[in-house]
């Protein structure tokens, strides 16, 4: 059976998986798997509803971590270093939950194993559907419809990647329509019975989506996590300090 997910392959050597995040694709890590790929064999995948992958309407973490577990049964790869970030790291930790042989390292990046509030990408829904509604035709009238809506120029540019020319219109990329309903799935967690692998959390220092008070539900589902803080970013610490990120992953996975 052929993989539902799309995903690139660069490297040779020890697999790591790269998981990007909530309305992003594969090339969110680019970064990181530039580097990465010097000495190990990195593959980088588009989530379902996201960048090339195919689209269903269920969008849960065991659905989205299912999808990974075809895929790396298709290529025969086990004993991974899984890196995710965001939403791919709540994937990263369901994969390790689901299929414990596949995960050897698992590290995620700014996020905790907890359910968050469930308006937190109101604004960034509104500009996506403004630019839906819209069928913009240039890339600088779709960055004015978001405008309405979402304040951060950094947000804005961030979701652009993910526009591209059918015909004459731009469209997304991703299933918006499928993210909108299943948002309060992409939001919660259940909690996770107690996992043994080398994990790392990396936060971002002004990111509030892993608080002191998320201390307790990380140790429990993950009772060998170390945490390591890059000062100075946010969300998005892999995009804003590269070079640190990578020092912090490299130094974890020599360990093992």
């Amino acid at each position: 059976m052929s993989s539902k997910l799309h995903y690139k392959i660069q490297g040779q050597g020890k697999p790591i998986l790269l998981i990007h995040g909530l309305f992003g694709s594969l090339d969110n890590l680019g970064l990181l798997a530039r580097d990465l790929c010097q000495d190990h064999q990195v593959i980088s995948v588009d989530l379902r509803n996201h960048g090339r992958s195919a689209h269903f309407d269920q969008h849960s973490y065991t659905d989205q971590a299912q999808d990974i577990v075809q895929l790396l049964e298709q290529l025969e790869l086990k004993n991974l270093i899984v890196i995710g970030h965001s939403m791919g790291g709540k994937v990263a930790m369901m994969l390790s939950s689901l299929n414990a042989e596949l995960v050897q390292q698992l590290i995620v990046m700014d996020m905790a194993p907890v359910a968050y509030e469930v308006d937190r990408h109101s604004n960034v829904f509104a500009g996506i559907q403004e630019v839906a509604q819209h069928k913009p035709t240039l890339r600088s009238q779709a960055m004015t419809l978001m405008a309405k809506h979402i304040e951060m120029d950094g947000v804005r540019q961030f979701l652009s990647k993910s526009l591209y020319k059918e015909g004459e219109v731009l469209q997304w990329r991703f299933n918006h329509q499928a993210l909108h309903h299943q948002y309060s799935q992409i939001m919660t967690w259940q909690p996770l019975a107690a996992n043994p692998v080398s994990t790392l959390f990396i936060k971002g220092a002004n990111s509030d989506y892993i608080q002191g008070q998320h201390q307790g539900a990380i140790m429990a589902q993950f009772p060998n996590a170390k945490a390591h803080i890059i000062a100075n970013t946010g969300h998005w610490l892999h995009a804003e300090k590269p070079d640190m990120v990578l020092r912090v992953i490299r130094k974890f996975i020599a360990q093992k």
